[in-house]
């Protein structure tokens, strides 16, 4: 078994484990230290947790419990590969709110099958864990938790409503994000901003500006760009680590995908050439 810590705060901690166990290895018995989600990326094995027998495939959820024993099997194919996310017990009890039984006892499941409302959320924390940089993982973290425990406790996500104290805060991070953009800026970071934890300002930012605060700081750093691009000569490659991109092939994709035309192209444009950007047009 190897893991990899992809992501660190206080609040969550996403890793990556990769198990080569093949059928027939003797399983032990192993224990949960804290909450957590395991989205199985790849393969599939068995688990014995909480008096039942889970066979977990590509999809699932394993749901993990402060002290809860658990042994892992391999009986049909070698080694499985998982995206697991750690919580701080603050963020379940904050998820939890006022329905503590319900929402505590979701933590008991055990395991969750592939479920759809599930699924997308641990496919798109798979799409970020595959890049080089990964930033945003927190964020749907939290996101995950609290879809799993409205799924597993069958209470449907209540829609955030904030407050005019609350929609000026989110204002105020937002400028806060635009100006600090070509910095690394996580979750907690922009959430201790607004004076709130991380759950509860993931969910009044998105209702106050539309989008979560990671997905507000990447359209900043694409605005800065375009505008850099369009307006100067520097290259290509120090304006992507200028507005904060990692690399220089993750600004390339996330540019390209947002204005449809690479960025060397944009800048073509930007300089007369409109050609490309009608042809660009034309196609769709």
């Amino acid at each position: 078994m190897s893991a990899t810590i992809l992501f660190e705060s206080r609040a969550v901690t996403v890793s990556e484990f990769r198990c080569t166990a093949a059928p027939g290895e003797r399983p032990y018995a192993e224990q949960f230290s804290g909450y957590s989600l395991s989205y199985v990326r790849k393969g599939s094995f068995g688990c014995h947790h909480r008096g039942r027998f889970f066979e977990l495939v590509t999809g699932a959820l394993l749901v993990g419990h402060p002290g809860d024993e658990f042994m892992c099997t391999h009986d049909h194919v070698c080694g499985d590969e998982c995206l697991s996310f750690f919580f701080d017990d603050d963020v379940i009890d904050e998820i939890a709110g006022s329905s503590q039984a319900r929402s505590k006892q979701a933590w008991r499941t055990g395991a969750m099958p592939p479920l759809p409302e599930l699924m997308v959320l641990g496919e798109l924390a798979q799409g970020v864990a595959a890049r080089d940089h990964h930033l945003g993982l927190d964020e749907i973290g939290h996101l995950l938790a609290g879809r799993f425990v409205a799924t597993a406790s069958g209470q449907p996500e209540r829609p955030a409503k904030p407050s005019l104290r609350d929609r000026r805060r989110a204002v105020e991070s937002a400028l806060w994000i635009d100006d600090n953009a070509h910095d690394d800026i996580d979750l907690a970071a922009a959430a201790q901003t607004a004076g709130a934890s991380p759950f509860h300002f993931l969910r009044l930012f998105a209702a106050t500006i539309g989008v979560t605060p990671h997905q507000y700081l990447i359209r900043a750093r694409l605005r800065r760009a375009a505008r850099r691009l369009s307006e100067e000569d520097t290259p290509v490659t120090d304006i992507a680590y200028d507005t904060g991109f990692a690399d220089l092939s993750n600004f390339t994709r996330t540019f390209t995908r947002a204005a449809g035309v690479s960025p060397l192209k944009f800048r073509k444009a930007s300089r007369g050439e409109r050609k490309i950007l009608q042809e660009r047009l034309s196609r769709h």
